[in-house]
């Protein structure tokens, strides 16, 4: 049984109001690495009338939504009670209400493509198809897809749409800003299934990190600068899983080089972050660099996930016991107590059971110096295996 009526959607591709019974689970993604799934699940919101309370337990039971959301949407609706009850303004209200529904449509679009890597490529809408960085960014998005990866761009033109056209409209994403200047969807995802236009500039970067597996960052102006720093100050701080942060400059090119140089004599030179915290970026001129950085990333790390005090690190290949003395004496103390060692899946990872033959190593971390935690991915992915004998362990 499905139910259907039309809607007027953020913009993009015009996407049917359809909610239908039965659908399959599909994969969790938590772009916090645990942080949004192991949030407290008591969810004990009332309107403080409990004729009203059972009505809308009943709603949502009647709308077959999903068993493990019913708490949730029950919740969602009680707080959009509240917030008209507050005495709300109404542009306040329009906000709320336009943010939950981009939010809506962007992942709905996204759910399908849930087992896909995505590589987000960020830069200028106002560098012309003759500029070498336009050229990189077909390069990249064109190799990268080559290897299975799709792509999200802005949707805009410039950087975003070589990014677009190197990927193909099959392999890709758009998520547009309704400006009025400036931006429109490019040629090649134009009114494609996979474009949605926000209103929003911070429901819109929200679906970039949440949904990206890796962010390459080609030259432009404040709106990349914006994004790059996001990315950066959530991973730094661990309100983001970490994941890999390329600069690509134009061959010979030196905006990243200077960006990254500022970085260093003054951010770092003054201590505003940490030494390793250098590590979240990575600065080439170079595609084929760029495409090597982010594959060389999931080489054999897959992700990571805290389940409460405990941290499950999951990977292709499981390490040889070597390694994981190695591990423990270069990065023991980014631990609360006790050490790194081989296991499986943890209880609170039943709800991502394609991930459950994956090799781990469970551990108690401690919430900090998440740019350590970026080294010690580079060292999983060079550590001696379980199954090879000519593996050399390294770690910076």
């Amino acid at each position: 049984m499905s139910r259907k009526k039309s809607v007027s959607t953020p913009g993009g591709a015009k996407l049917d109001d359809t909610e239908t019974a039965g659908i399959d689970a599909l994969e969790e993604r938590d772009f916090t690495a645990g942080g949004i799934i192991g949030l407290p699940e008591d969810y004990r919101a009332t309107t403080g009338n409990k004729e009203l309370d059972s009505q809308l337990q009943e709603i949502v039971a009647n709308w077959a939504c999903q068993d493990s959301c019913n708490g949730l949407v029950r919740e969602m609706i009680i707080t959009a009670l509240k917030v008209g009850r507050d005495g709300t303004g109404q542009g306040d209200m329009k906000l709320i209400n336009r943010a939950l529904k981009e939010m809506r449509v962007a992942n709905k679009m996204f759910q399908p493509y849930r087992n896909h890597r995505k590589v987000v490529c960020y830069g200028s809408a106002r560098t012309p198809s003759s500029e070498p960085a336009y050229r990189s960014a077909v390069q990249f998005a064109a190799k990268m897809r080559d290897k299975g990866w799709m792509a999200i761009t802005g949707a805009g033109d410039g950087i975003m749409g070589g990014a677009q056209l190197g990927a193909g409209r099959e392999h890709s994403f758009g998520l547009n800003i309704d400006l009025p200047f400036e931006q429109d969807a490019n040629e090649t995802i134009r009114d494609d299934e996979k474009l949605v236009t926000f209103n929003y500039f911070f429901t819109r970067k929200l679906s970039f990190v949440k949904e990206g597996d890796a962010f390459v960052l080609l030259p432009g102006g404040f709106g990349t600068m914006d994004e790059g720093f996001e990315i950066l100050t959530l991973m730094q701080t661990g309100k983001a899983a970490i994941q890999p942060v390329v600069l690509l400059d134009e061959p010979g090119g030196t905006y990243w080089k200077t960006f990254y140089r500022f970085i260093q004599e003054h951010l770092l030179r003054d201590e505003l972050i940490s030494p390793a915290d250098m590590g979240f970026m990575f600065v080439t001129d170079s595609v084929d660099e760029a495409v090597d950085e982010v594959l060389r990333f999931y080489t054999n790390f897959h992700s990571y996930r805290f389940c409460h005090d405990k941290m499950s690190i999951r990977m292709h290949h499981e390490l040889h016991d070597d390694a994981v003395d190695e591990l423990n004496k270069k990065f023991g103390d980014l631990l609360v107590s006790g050490k790194f060692e081989k296991g499986s899946a943890l209880p609170q990872e039943t709800n991502e059971p394609q991930l459950k033959e994956l090799p781990r190593l469970i551990c108690k971390p401690h919430r900090r110096s998440f740019g350590r935690w970026r080294r010690l991915i580079d060292f999983l992915n060079v550590a001696k295996l379980a199954d090879s004998v000519d593996t050399s362990v390294k770690a910076s």
